[in-house]
């Protein structure tokens, strides 16, 4: 049977087509048709979206793996929220990877953004942790 194989650990979450799964035990899963879905370290939770890129990314995610009620809403919300992060960075390197979120986003390729999206928080991480170690202060938000 083809598809998609994905082992799972007790404890782990996914989010398929919408619906929150939380592993009690280890599984191992075939996924045989076209799903939309996150698992483990993909997943933001609501309370990790703390900073532009975050918001953006959370965004994307709702519009990837949401409901059909939250999909248009989400594709707004990112679509704000990388319009606004575009108009208020002087990162050209920034701008450029926003673009390619909003594009994929725009086409609908919503996991392709997702990918587009980690690389702006790393940038976003690296550009605030840059600016605490010049000011010669600490990042708070360091080892978590």
């Amino acid at each position: 049977m083809a598809g998609l194989g994905i082992r799972l650990e007790a404890g782990d979450r996914m989010i398929l087509n919408g619906a929150g799964i939380h592993f009690l035990t280890a599984a191992q899963i075939r996924l045989t048709n076209r799903a939309n879905f996150l698992f483990g370290r993909q997943i933001m939770p609501p309370e990790e979206a703390t900073s532009p890129a975050r918001l953006i990314y959370y965004a994307l995610q709702t519009a990837y793996v949401g409901t059909p009620e939250e999909k248009m809403a989400a594709l707004a919300e990112a679509t704000y929220h990388i319009t606004t992060f575009m108009q208020e960075t002087t990162s050209v390197s920034a701008r450029l990877i926003l673009s390619e979120a909003m594009k994929a986003a725009s086409e609908g390729n919503f996991y392709q953004a997702l990918k587009i999206a980690r690389r702006i928080i790393r940038h976003e991480d690296a550009v605030i942790g840059h600016a605490s170690a010049s000011a010669g202060g600490l990042n708070e938000s360091e080892g978590n």
